[in-house]
Parts: structure tokens; sequence; C-alpha cells
């Protein structure tokens, strides 16, 4: 949905008698800490949650009912007076949405909802719909808090354990936050102040652990550390210019400025002419985590969920922003056939090919190609990348400089004559020339 921010989308939806939304999120407690502000400002909304061992809460001389019995919590509404506003939360609900009576019991409240005040809320992380319950369904993607929202939290927390944080620090912890989820923001904070009693800039390295962490849990993304710097790649001295002239538009200075952020770059060559070890190189001389993303890992047997994976992956990415994205070998995981998988490929490919051009996240895609004849035109097209670099075979004077740098890595102020070598090597790479 378009428009507004995610509350008035919510308010817009209840008010209008949307009898069933989907929130997608993991955030539980978010979610419902949203729908009790909704009710607030909605008035007269009576706010009821069920979970399958709790039953019902919210609802006085009613708690507990319907305890592991999903039919009877969709009757949960019905005994309200006619005229009283509702929402019931229900957790974990997708589970038992392929039971037919179930399934049934939702299509007739879809129609019945529609004439009273009431709403059905049912948060889940991922569901594959059922295909009868498709047009019942509204979905509402709750995003990961802004920095408006980490910003208070954070703000809040310091000002009630009694250590107001200065405006620099805070600027700085909510900067460091942003893509975490609300839960992942209050252990931090809370193990911060476990150890030292209050919050401070000495938290900054452990929220980029904590981020870390999440990338490993997902086995989707591989973080990769790296001491490479350009001054390690010999030659390529158009593509280095590029990227030193880009390296500011990340700073604030841009951002008030009005530049927009760089999106990314896509390195086409042989193997073995220093890809790899230029993307390397972008995050370590950007002091940015590297990301890596093996492509064949999004794609999974199940009916959408390669989509989810994708999804997820674009999400835990942001997550991490800033941030450079290596999406390595790109051509392997998008450059086959399509119709041979049901068009997962093309579904997975639409889904990145619409993030990179519509993304306003920090970002910076560098994707790795051995053949560039085998990618999709539409992965070409201006708007994906900010510009497309062709690594070849190294001329004359890059092999002299590559030789040079790997020389003085292992004879520093070496004298030794090149001219020989670099004749004889026409047509090697420039892995050819690693002495290891």
């Amino acid at each position: 949905m378009n428009g507004g921010t995610w509350a008035d989308q919510l308010d817009l939806l209840i008010r209008s008698r949307t009898p069933i939304i989907w929130i997608r999120s993991l955030e539980e407690e978010r979610v419902e800490s949203l729908l009790e502000q909704a009710a607030q400002r909605l008035g007269n909304r009576t706010l009821l949650r069920w979970d399958f061992i709790a039953g019902l809460n919210g609802a006085p001389n009613r708690e507990g009912e319907a305890a592991r019995n999903p039919l009877a919590a969709l009757a949960c509404l019905d005994p309200l007076p006619a005229d009283e506003g509702a929402i019931l939360l229900l957790r974990d609900f997708h589970r038992y949405c392929d039971d037919a009576g179930i399934c049934r019991r939702l299509r007739n409240l879809a129609s019945s909802l529609r004439q009273v005040p009431r709403t059905l809320v049912i948060t889940a992380p991922a569901w594959q719909l059922p295909l009868e319950l498709d047009d019942c369904i509204t979905l509402l993607e709750l995003p990961l808090p802004d920095a408006t929202e980490i910003g208070l939290l954070l703000g809040s927390i310091a000002q009630a354990c009694g250590d107001p944080l200065e405006p620099a620090v805070l600027n700085q912890l909510t900067d460091a936050c942003h893509g975490l989820s609300e839960q992942r923001v209050r252990q931090l904070a809370a193990r911060a102040l476990a150890r030292r009693g209050r919050l401070s800039e000495e938290d900054l390295a452990e929220v980029l652990e904590e981020k870390r962490q999440a990338i490993a849990k997902s086995e989707l993304l591989e973080y990769c550390p790296s001491e490479a710097t350009p001054a390690d790649i010999g030659g390529l001295d158009a593509l280095k210019h590029w990227l030193e002239q880009r390296r500011m538009a990340f700073s604030d200075e841009a951002r008030r400025y009005g530049l927009p952020l760089p999106r990314g770059v896509l390195l086409v060559g042989p193997q073995g002419t220093g890809k790899s070890l230029t993307a390397k190189a972008i995050a370590h001389s950007w002091s940015m985590p590297l990301l890596r993303l093996d492509v064949g890992r999004l794609f999974a047997g199940l009916v959408g969920a390669s989509e989810a994976r994708t999804r997820e992956m674009i999400q835990r990415a942001e997550a991490m922003a800033p941030c450079v994205l290596w999406i390595d070998e790109i051509d392997k995981g998008f450059g086959g056939d399509s119709r041979s998988d049901g068009g997962t490929t093309q579904r997975v490919l639409g889904t990145v090919l619409t993030w990179m051009a519509e993304k306003t996240s920090a970002v910076f895609v560098v994707a790795t190609a051995n053949a560039v004849e085998r990618l999709p035109g539409e992965l070409l097209r201006k708007g994906r990348f900010d510009e497309i670099f062709l690594l070849d075979l190294p001329s004359g004077e890059e092999r002299r400089a590559i030789l040079d740098l790997q020389l003085r890595r292992r004879r520093p102020g070496h004298r030794l004559p090149l001219e020989v070598l670099v004749d004889r090597t026409a047509g090697f790479s420039g892995a050819d020339f690693s002495f290891k």
C-alpha cells in the first residue's frame, strides 16, 4: 500500500471495515502495541488477543476461552454487543488455515464482518495463502522501525535509567541500529544497561556484532571481513577513479546537498581479473561491511519459498546498511532458462530488479559475472546499476603494475627488471601473477 504512514494505512483499513488483515512481520509484540495504539486512536474499539496455548485475552470473564481450539477462536467476537467495535489479533493462525472448516469460516467472516465495525488481524512472517482466501485477506507489510521510532525508543530507555543521551550519541546509535527489529534494539539496550548501567558510544561495536549474528543465522548471506584495499589491485585505474568519486556520496553532506545514493556496479570479465578482489576492496576502503550472496541459496523446493527467501535476503541486507552487497557470479544464478523451473527464476529476478531500481537504502550492489552474454537484458538496463565495467585480461602496463605490486609485498624496494616477464605473460590473468 502507498500513501501516508503505516499507522495511517492501518487506520484506513480498520475504518473501511476491511474484514481480515494479514500483518506480515516477525515482531508480535510490536504488532500488538501498534494495534493498541490504533484502537485508542479510532475510539470505542476493544482489542482482543488469541493464541493456541493461552486462548483468548483482553475480554473480562472470558480469559482462556478457545484455548487449543482455532475454530472456536473465530467465534470470539460473537458475544460482544452489536454496536461495539473490536479488533481480534490471532497469533500463528496461518498454521491452521489449511483446515477446511477454518477456511470456510474465514470466508464467511470475510462477508459478515463488513457489516459491523470488527476486524480480524493475523500476524505471520510468511504465509502461502490458500487460493480460496486470496480475495478475502488484505496484506499489510510491517517495515522494520525507522530512524524516528528507534531514536524515540533509545531515548526513552536512556531517560528511564536516569542518564539521557547526548544528541550526537543518540544519532550515532540510531543510525547503527537501523534495520534491527524493535525487540533486538531492546535486547541490545538491556545488555548495555546490565554491563555499564547506561547507553553510550561503546555500544556501537555490539550493534555491529548483533547484525553480524543476524546475517549468520539467515544462511542466505555471508559476512566477509576483508583487509583488501584499492592499492592491492594492479591496474583498473578508470574503475578506481570512478569508485573514489562515489565514496563520499554516502555522507550526510551528500544527503543534505541532494545527491542520490549510488546504486551499484556490475563487473564482468574472465576469471582471475580481480572482480572478487575489487568487491572486497570497495567494502574495506568505504568502511562498510561486505555481504556475499550466492544466488543459488535463494532457490528452494517449495512453491513460493524462493520468493520469500529473496525478500528475507533484501531485508537482511538493508538491516546492515550502509553496506556492500556482493552478488557473486550473478550470471550463473540468473543466466539459465527460466522455463525449466516453472518461472521461479524469473520471479526471483523480478523481485531483485525491482528492489535494485527502487531501493532507498544505502546498500551498494557489486555484481560479478564471467559471461555477460548469459545475463538477461533487463538486468543490464540503465537504472539497475550506475555503471558496467569490463575487467579484461591485463594490458602490458597493467601486468607490469601487478608484478611490481606482488614483488614489493615480498621484496620491498626491489629493482628487478620486469620487461621480460611482461612480454612473456601476454594473455595471463591477474590471478596468474599471485605468488602463493
